[in-house]
């Protein structure tokens, strides 16, 4: 290997990537060997802790943006921002992915992870309906993203036979995601006693699918801020060209469905008339979540939509995507159990922790290797006319 080489591989960025890399197959090895209690703090009173609600729950509402790209695209006919398209669905594919790959972590007998789909249904159950679609979506995510690897591969007739589906693909995943996103929040109706009542509802399903439109169009914009340095060589002029269409449109999208999730939050407050817990310091943390997480973003990228302030825009949407990230855990693990003394209260471990860790750094390592390979930010010159 050459110095130049090597220059090439030992990069910070590898270094660090490496590192937590080594640190996860550790704590892997530790999990599997030593069973859930020896690397969790989970217990009886708190079985599903941040495997559950930051690589399920935030997992699966930022990847959101593969259904609301593809039929702002291919359902409304918004060929404009076609370019978005492909990075979005790679960004889903590959957050649904991780969904599934993390809950190996966090089941009990990982290996029988499919029984329930494909042994004995439990048709009754909402975690039935949730794995059923989430299965579905990600076949419909790994077919929608084939044309890319097929391009790359030189496979010019599976590449044909795909894109003629996308359609169908397209109809069927907004379906898939309109029924296990809701059905994520539904399953938090089934412990009214267990979740404090600001963020309890008998609307947390209607509240867990209207805030993923948000989520998803902002973790395009900020996956895309993210990409843009690193990957610019890799764009052609019309993903260049389409970038700011793409921010602008985006934004608007994300400023009205913020605004409607924002009012179906004060619905579901209405609703219970649960006025009164504002005023404690639960009212307090509920106000920052809703005022300084939906309410703000909302008002900013209006802003930044009107006046195409994109600088404005990408920090907007860096601001909501931990407003997702906050209201998941907040339903899942602040206002879970709020009631118990601290002393009984779930906090994850160090190596919880790291495993959240160890699989973004998978994702992410995944990503880099796609985008550096496959059509993704560009079309290929052999396809150009069949886009």
């Amino acid at each position: 290997m050459t110095t130049e080489n090597n220059k090439t591989l030992f990069t910070p960025v590898n270094i660090i990537t490496g590192i937590f890399l080594a640190i996860g197959l550790v704590i892997t090895v530790l999990r599997f060997t030593k069973g859930l209690g020896y690397v969790t703090n989970l217990d009886d009173n708190n079985p599903w802790g941040i495997w559950i609600s930051f690589d399920l729950l935030c997992g699966v509402a930022l990847a959101a943006g593969g259904y609301t790209t593809s039929s702002a695209c291919y359902l409304f006919g918004l060929k404009k921002y076609h370019s978005a398209v492909r990075p979005a669905i790679l960004t889903a594919f590959l957050g649904y992915a991780l969904v599934v790959f993390a809950l190996h972590y966090d089941v009990g007998r990982p290996y029988r992870l499919p029984y329930p789909i494909f042994v004995s249904p439990g048709t009754t159950s909402l975690l039935y309906e949730v794995g059923l679609c989430v299965f579905l979506y990600v076949t419909v995510l790994a077919i929608e993203f084939s044309p890319a690897a097929f391009e790359w591969l030189g496979m010019k007739k599976l590449r044909n036979t795909v894109t003629k589906l996308t359609l169908a693909l397209t109809v069927f995943g907004v379906v898939l995601s309109t029924l296990h996103q809701s059905s994520l929040g539904a399953l938090y109706v089934a412990v009214p006693s267990k979740i404090h009542p600001l963020w309890y509802s008998p609307y947390l399903a209607i509240l867990f699918f209207v805030s993923s439109i948000p989520a998803g169009l902002s973790m395009v914009i900020f996956e895309g801020t993210l990409a843009h340095k690193p990957w610019h060589h890799m764009m052609d002029k019309t993903h260049l060209d389409e970038h700011e269409g793409v921010i602008l449109g985006f934004a608007r999208g994300a400023s009205i469905s913020l605004a409607a999730y924002f009012c179906v939050k004060l619905v579901a407050v209405a609703y219970d008339n649960n006025w009164a817990y504002l005023a404690t310091g639960w009212g307090a943390w509920y106000l920052l979540e809703v005022l300084g997480f939906v309410a703000l973003p909302s008002m900013l990228y209006a802003i930044g939509s009107r006046e195409k302030n994109i600088k404005l825009i990408k920090w907007t949407s860096a601001l909501t995507v931990f407003g997702i990230i906050l209201n998941r855990f907040n339903v899942s693990i602040v206002a879970f159990n709020w009631q118990l003394p601290s002393s009984q209260r779930y906090f994850p471990s160090w190596m919880e922790i790291g495993i959240s860790i160890f699989v973004v750094t998978v994702g992410v390592t995944v990503y880099r290797f796609i985008v550096s390979r496959m059509p993704i930010f560009f079309e290929h010159p052999e396809y150009k006319d069949a886009h």
